[in-house]
């Protein structure tokens, strides 16, 4: 049984005649009445009986036609639904982002997406990178914005943008050059994403670079939010590591930073399971990152053109 059979039972039930259905789905008699002679040779029984030059519904045609025109019906709810998620008018997009970026992207990134689509709802999770990683992988996210260097089995994963890496202090002593990773591990450090620690991607590529230096990294304190991680440093409890654009967003009222004397970047990129084609909502929603990411990094270079600030 398809749906070509029902709907040209139906039809025929409302024209009365094999020719009339078939002229109004522009098709010819008899494949009308051939499909409509396999239906009922599936169901073992006669839907149609003659009725002087028309067809009439025997009884089993009458009982067969309100389940017929509820499946008819429900094909096309089924279909409208898939419209509205392909034309971007209903639907949800799940999307994950590292900690970091969901401190300061998650609320203008909402804006500009409800703004232009506003009838697809949008679930925006913040995960440490390797978390984001696993829930694209395993389809509780559709895809995500991540920091490598993460587990990529499974997933299609393509780079977006460098973000450079920069130390913030109360102490502009700490930072009257650029920062090396000897001069790092003297300071009191403040770390965020606590809960993943060394396999925080940033963590990694700090201690990796500490490792080749032959010094250890001591977090004095570890928080999970890089706004704590701002907040403690502006208290001058030690010095805390974030992307550059995240200075403007966090506030630098009191603060300094400085790049490292070998600059360290954290590198962002976009991941969606190899398996499954992205939704036109996540489509959307990735262009929108990249053109939010564009002009975070313009803002960026207009304020850092030095190397520390206390505006």
């Amino acid at each position: 049984m398809t749906i070509q059979q029902l709907t040209y039972f139906l039809a025929t039930v409302e024209h009365g005649s094999f020719s009339g259905a078939a002229r109004s789905l522009f098709l010819t008699q008899p494949s009308i009445s051939e499909q409509v002679r396999q239906l009922e040779g599936e169901l073992g029984i006669a839907l149609f009986a003659r009725a002087g030059r028309g067809l009439v519904l025997t009884e089993a045609g009458r009982k067969f036609r309100p389940e017929a025109e509820r499946v008819i019906a429900d094909v096309e709810r089924a279909r409208d639904a898939v419209a509205e998620v392909r034309d971007l008018r209903g639907g949800t997009l799940g999307f994950g982002m590292f900690g970091t970026a969901s401190a300061y992207l998650i609320a203008d990134l909402a804006t500009d997406f409800r703004k232009k689509y506003p009838d697809v709802r949008l679930r925006l999770v913040g995960l440490n990178s390797s978390e984001v990683a696993d829930q694209v992988r395993n389809a509780t996210l559709e895809a995500g914005l991540v920091v490598l260097p993460v587990d990529d089995a499974g997933l299609d994963l393509r780079v977006a943008r460098l973000e450079e890496l920069v130390v913030v202090s109360r102490e502009q002593s700490r930072l009257s050059d650029p920062v090396t990773i000897e001069a790092l591990a003297e300071a009191p450090l403040i770390l965020y994403d606590a809960q993943y620690g060394a396999n925080d991607p940033m963590r990694r590529q700090l201690l990796d670079r500490a490792q080749r230096a032959g010094v250890t990294l001591r977090p004095v304190i570890e928080v999970e939010g890089i706004e704590a991680a701002v907040g403690l440093a502006r208290r001058g409890l030690g010095d805390t590591i974030v992307p550059r654009a995240a200075i403007s967003r966090q506030g630098a009222r009191g603060l300094h930073f400085s790049s490292f004397s070998e600059p360290l970047y954290d590198t962002f990129a976009f991941i969606a399971r190899s398996d499954a084609p992205l939704s036109p909502a996540a489509r959307a929603f990735v262009e929108i990152v990249e053109r939010r990411l564009d002009r975070l990094s313009e803002a960026a270079l207009y304020a850092g053109g030095t190397s520390e600030t206390d505006s």
